[in-house]
């Protein structure tokens, strides 16, 4: 048969973070690659005891067809929870926040649309809007989050710009306040639409991050939220908050994909979610990472003393961003470092643009703080490994 494949069709690529987890399945790797959520922190008998009464007390109206928005209370505890004032009319429900990408790009993109994102931006969301073909143009960040100037010079014409403020995929970062409100303030002035990402928000260690961007701006913002990360991803439930300007489109989008997110699974978390549940159970999780970060920065410490290696400590989230010694491919690197049974994520593939092949991403959540010092001290050898292969090299005479 000639199956003629749309144009589209080339610009869906694999994860490279979903090949990278294949690896991680292999008896004995510590993984600090995937950006799985500790599977401790799943509150499996609260769900338990939720489905049980849920299908005891109303089983039909949980297992039937459903309104496309979502369901009612469950939307409304979301707009509760938000630090703005938010109408319940536009929150939708979506199938997990990698949905509310997908939506967004169908409404808002077309072939040849500049979209700007930070430097380096969340892989999932490239992914995300790569279909639709639009032109993604990186802007200049540092630490504090995306540098104000260069979003300002590279505004013009954008579709929106995309955005994870609070301890961001791949770097852990989170954007000051002074950088939010500069950011909001340039982006309104522009007539630049942003689109928050936020599903590590809650998960912050000492203090809580600043207000989002969206609250200071809700007619100019896309908010996308997840339940993933403070319940469990297998739920594949999360949500967005968007202006009435736009929220019927990325309703009839989702309507086109799969109608509604399954009922069941939204019905168990909003009774999961009565009683301030959340109030309790995410300070569990929060301590939990911030043991497993302080392990990792100390044996990062530790172990790469004298290597040239920089790293950043997040102040929450789930992972943390480090960049290896000039003349190193990361890329490169991960299978050797893989043979000595430690996985991470390279992180190239995080650039809109011309990745910095030296960087990578660690994940400290899912392992053990005893296996985090087993991983970094193997990478740690690792790289000294490659080190003394590159100085071989350097000191090889040149070929006749």
């Amino acid at each position: 048969m000639n199956w003629k494949l749309a144009a589209r069709a080339a610009k869906m690529n694999p994860s490279v973070l979903r090949e990278i987890l294949k690896v991680t399945e292999r008896p004995g790797i510590i993984s600090l690659a995937g950006g799985l959520p500790s599977p401790k922190t799943f509150p499996i008998q609260a769900f338990a005891d939720a489905c049980a009464e849920l299908l005891h007390k109303d089983g039909q109206a949980a297992l039937q067809y459903a309104a496309s928005e979502g369901y009612g209370p469950l939307r409304q505890a979301v707009a509760d929870m938000l630090p703005w004032n938010v109408d319940p009319a536009q929150v939708l429900i979506t199938t997990g926040s990698q949905q509310g990408l997908d939506l967004v790009a169908k409404v808002l993109l077309d072939p040849g649309s500049k979209v700007l994102v930070e430097t380096p931006t969340y892989l999932g969301a490239l992914q995300a809007f790569g279909p639709m073909e639009p032109q993604p143009v990186s802007v200049a960040s540092d630490d504090d989050g995306v540098i104000v100037e260069d979003l300002v010079a590279k505004a013009k014409d954008a579709r929106f710009i995309y955005l994870l403020p609070n301890f961001q995929n791949p770097t852990g970062r989170t954007m000051t306040e002074e950088r939010r409100a500069a950011v909001s303030a340039a982006a309104a002035a522009a007539g630049l639409p942003i689109v928050e990402d936020n599903p590590y928000g809650e998960l912050w260690f000492d203090e809580a991050p600043p207000l989002p961007l969206t609250a200071r701006n809700p007619e100019g913002c896309i908010y996308l939220g997840s339940f993933s990360k403070v319940l469990a991803p297998g739920l594949r439930l999360g949500f967005l908050v968007a202006p009435k300007a736009v929220y019927p489109k990325l309703l009839q989008a989702k309507q086109a994909v799969d109608l509604h997110t399954p009922i069941f699974t939204q019905r168990m978390v909003s009774a999961v979610m009565k009683d301030n549940f959340l109030e309790s159970h995410v300070p569990t999780i929060r301590a939990l990472y911030k043991r497993q970060r302080d392990a990792m920065i100390a044996a990062l410490t530790r172990e790469m003393a004298g290597l040239d290696v920089t790293f950043n400590a997040p102040k929450g989230g789930m992972f943390l961003w480090a960049r290896m010694p000039e003349g190193i491919d990361t890329v490169a690197l991960l299978p050797k470092a893989v043979e000595r049974n430690v996985a991470f994520v390279p992180g190239a593939p995080f650039y809109a643009g011309q990745g910095d092949p030296r960087t990578l991403r660690l994940s400290f959540v899912t392992a053990s703080v005893e296996e985090i010092d087993v991983a970094i001290a193997a990478l740690a050898l690792t790289l000294r490994e490659e080190l003394a292969l590159l100085g071989e090299r350097k000191l090889a005479p040149e070929p006749v």
